[in-house]
């Protein structure tokens, strides 16, 4: 590894993150509620380590390597986790600890969304909008990690997007390709998070709160600034609002960007992830919606599917914004909820779980299975649309879903040794490692504060791991990583 590369790299972030809570002291300003010194002290601490670190390195231009980009992708929220929490450990209302602030602060950053503050509706402005940033910038980061880094690195199939990004094609170089596609990916975000906010406000909501929620939902990251979430304001337009941004956050952002680049929607059809991303959203809605119905959960046909899709498509997109208890609702429904956040969103989207793209090829793999058993000799290819997908990236897939699963169990097992019975810790698995961040049954379908302190660190590494695509983080504990 190049240290020097990682040092310069590290240094950066952490002096642009210290400029991320100008904001959240300009909220406090506003409102003149003179918790801006808790903001105002880390961005000094972090602006200043961050300048110690990145000065020696300044003028080292070495391009970032595979090895490097495994590293500072782990380092990159490992590090802004823990001093993102901070401020939440600064703040006297919250009264956290610093193993819940850091929890909290790492589901901010990987769009998580589980949290363990109550009383929302009383906190100060200037922590409700930090919290809120935290979602819209880690699903920024999320965005370039998926669609520029993972490629590069060979994550689990993610090699399927290497010829969708422009810039110079590198097999080990990434600065190149990841500066220019940050670039048009910032733009998409930036305007789509603006279009949210804007409808949302049109619809009744305060624009502090139109943009917080607007974050959230672009961010795919569930925080809120109510208690209630989005049952604050539960209304059909806002639902449909919501539920129309978290559909288009759950769809790769290179998309988004061909969309504004050719002013035109019809490569979204083409796609053969875009469609089988839809057929699921469209039978779990018309499942759910008719299961609230004739459990007579809404009078209404229409409210139980427009309940229906916004609370499965915020947990399909492992948003986890709610209108209300879903554990409450026929068992049938949550238990479809846990299996579709394990789905998630598409590859490149700030969505979590193994990724729609993935589900489908091992789909198709599995019919071309069924085949060779009918004729063993027969050559079938595997494709997305036209292009061939080469058998290579159909192990890596096959790994990646292997690994993922026996992650899930894992956490689940070590989840039930600090005292949580099967359920709940199945569905704090479900909603930490798939960063889906709600609790769908159990001691935990009130909340992540339950938790004791080794489930929250359990939980916060499970966000880690599932952000980063399991194999960024685990290749670190490999001998052959750190070798050479």
């Amino acid at each position: 590894m190049d240290l020097r590369v990682i040092q310069r790299i590290l240094g950066f972030l952490l002096m642009v993150f210290s400029v991320t809570l100008l904001p959240p002291i300009g909220v406090d300003l506003i409102y003149k509620e003179h918790h801006w010194h808790n903001f105002f002290m880390p961005l000094l601490l972090n602006l200043g380590i961050g300048f110690l670190i990145w000065y020696p390195a300044r003028h080292n231009r070495n391009e970032i390597r595979v090895r490097d980009g495994f590293f500072i992708s782990a380092m990159f929220w490992i590090v802004l986790s823990l001093v993102a929490s901070t401020p939440f450990q600064l703040t006297p209302e919250l009264n956290l600890s610093f193993t819940d602030a850091v929890f909290e602060a790492t589901s901010g950053l990987t769009s998580t969304g589980a949290s363990l503050i109550s009383g929302l509706d009383t906190l100060p402005h200037g922590i409700l909008y930090y919290r809120q940033q935290l979602n819209w910038l880690g699903g920024l980061g999320i965005v370039i990690l998926a669609v520029a880094i993972l490629p590069m690195l060979g994550v689990g199939g993610m090699q399927l997007y290497k010829t969708e990004m422009s810039g110079p094609s590198k097999d080990d170089k990434m600065a190149p390709r990841i500066a220019e596609t940050a670039k048009g990916l910032w733009i998409i975000y930036l305007w789509l998070t603006a279009m949210c906010a804007t409808a949302f406000w049109l619809g009744g909501m305060t624009p502090f709160d139109a943009i917080g929620y607007a974050f959230s939902v672009m961010s795919l990251g569930g925080f809120a600034p109510h208690d209630a979430s989005m049952g604050y304001y539960n209304t059909p337009y806002l639902l449909a609002v919501g539920g129309f941004f978290m559909l288009i956050a759950g769809i790769q952002f290179t998309m988004h960007f061909i969309a504004w680049r050719t002013k035109g929607i019809v490569h979204y059809w083409r796609s053969p992830e875009v469609r089988f991303y839809l057929l699921i959203v469209t039978l779990s809605t018309c499942i759910i919606g008719i299961t609230l119905w004739i459990n007579h959960t809404f009078a209404d046909i229409d409210e139980a599917f427009l309940t229906g899709f916004f609370n499965m498509i915020s947990v399909m997109t492992t948003t986890g914004l709610t209108t209300t208890d879903l554990s409450v609702w026929p068992s049938f429904i949550p238990v479809l909820l846990i299996m579709l956040s394990f789905i998630g969103g598409s590859a490149g989207s700030t969505a979590g779980g193994i990724k729609v793209v993935r589900i489908l090829l091992l789909w198709k793999q599995g019919l071309r299975e069924l085949h060779r058993l009918i004729h063993p000799n027969a050559i079938v290819p595997i494709k997305l649309g036209a292009r061939t997908v080469p058998d290579g990236i159909i192990t890596s897939v096959w790994a990646f879903f292997a690994l993922y699963i026996f992650t899930a169990a894992f956490i689940t097992l070590l989840f039930m040794a600090t005292g949580l019975d099967f359920f709940s810790a199945f569905a704090t698995t479900a909603g930490t490692l798939n960063n889906m961040g709600v609790g769908l049954g159990g001691s935990i379908s009130s909340g992540f504060a339950v938790l004791s302190d080794s489930a929250t660190w359990i939980g916060t590494f499970a966000m880690l791991l599932g952000r980063l695509e399991l194999f960024t983080i685990l290749v670190l504990f490999t001998r052959a990583f750190w070798k050479g």
